[in-house]
């Protein structure tokens, strides 16, 4: 599909969700209710959040293999985040691997894929653990449950490959090659170098501590974005509950994925208040004021620890975009 399609979808799905939203909701009480919210609590969140980027940013260089200083890999890494949510399209992990490719020594662009997969499996499982616990505590027809339960299975599937492709390198080599040699036409690709690059993105999985590490730190990084979700909700409630937490956590996780106006306006709020209303809460000011406030402050957080990456990082928009195009067409060009 086009971009331009996806970008027209995805402002399709926006309009209806704003809709849908605006019917159900009374926006006086709506400004009442962001009025009269305990704002204290917004700053332990933010701390929060930053530090759950810190995480992930550790996560990324381990699975590096360190080839990256902390600094660095926390400053690109906020720059990608704050790219994908405000382009469309996830053009930001493209930027994470154009600037991973300007560092000295430079990081090959397909072990910086291949990390950049492993952590979207890593995060994928993460976010369907936290779903199933949310639900379990949720009256929900089985139906519900079942598709839960398949995404988890697709997580936990895909996340073995990547361990088998790891651990039997040489034999994924050889396939590789067989591949190659039953397809000539891959041959102009240069795919056993490209896959060489993917498989070091990969080699950290192989080994025991590594694995830990990432799995460690993918539970503390989620571990840390639920104590933010958790405090923020008594912003606006009385009482703050672990489930609803884990689930509009993952909700929010998988709205993300959906074609939106850039930031996900309206289906970023509309998987929040789904997950509150599945939890037995009311569908009204109180849980879309919530929802504002929770895009907010991740999208405050992202675009300050962004803009500190691209100074950081000593680059504009405008290089990062020019740098982008010339590495795509760079490999366009290698491929042909």
């Amino acid at each position: 599909m086009k971009a331009w399609r996806i970008s027209i979808l995805g402002a399709l799905i926006s309009a209806t969700a704003l809709y849908f939203i605006y019917r159900q909701i009374d926006l006086p009480q709506l400004g009442a209710a962001l009025r009269t919210a305990r704002y204290i609590y917004v700053l332990p969140c933010l701390l929060l959040l930053v530090l759950g980027l810190v995480t992930r940013a550790i996560r990324w260089r381990l699975l590096l293999g360190g080839d990256l200083p902390l600094h660095r890999a926390f400053s690109i890494m906020n720059v990608a985040y704050l790219v994908n949510g405000f382009l469309p399209l996830r053009i930001g992990e493209v930027a994470r691997i154009y600037l991973a490719r300007r560092v000295e020594p430079p990081v090959p662009v397909f072990k910086s894929a291949s990390t950049i997969i492993t952590e979207r499996l890593l995060d994928l499982l993460a976010v369907v653990v936290m779903a199933l616990f949310a639900l379990a505590a949720a009256p929900l027809p089985d139906g519900s449950r079942q598709t839960a339960l398949i995404m988890g299975a697709i997580a936990i599937v895909g996340f073995g490959v990547l361990l088998i492709m790891a651990w039997q390198r040489p034999l994924t080599e050889r396939l590789v090659v067989l591949v190659v040699g039953r397809f000539p036409t891959l041959e102009r690709f240069d795919v056993p170098r490209w896959s060489k690059q993917f498989l070091d993105g990969l080699s950290p999985l192989t080994h025991p501590a590594s694995l830990v590490g990432a799995l460690g730190l993918t539970a503390l990084s989620w571990g840390v974005s639920a104590c933010a979700g958790y405090v923020l909700m008594y912003a606006f409630y009385p009482q703050a509950s672990w489930a609803t937490t884990l689930l509009y956590i993952a909700s929010a996780a998988f709205a993300i994925a959906v074609p939106a106006v850039p930031g996900n306006l309206g289906t970023y709020e509309a998987s929040i208040i789904g997950a509150l209303v599945v939890m037995g809460y009311a569908f009204d000011s109180t849980a879309a004021s919530f929802a504002v406030m929770v895009h907010a402050v991740n999208l405050f957080v992202h675009a300050a620890t962004g803009v500190a990456g691209f100074v950081q990082e000593g680059i504009s928009l405008q290089q990062l975009s020019q740098g982008v195009s010339q590495m795509q067409h760079a490999q366009q060009s290698e491929a042909s």
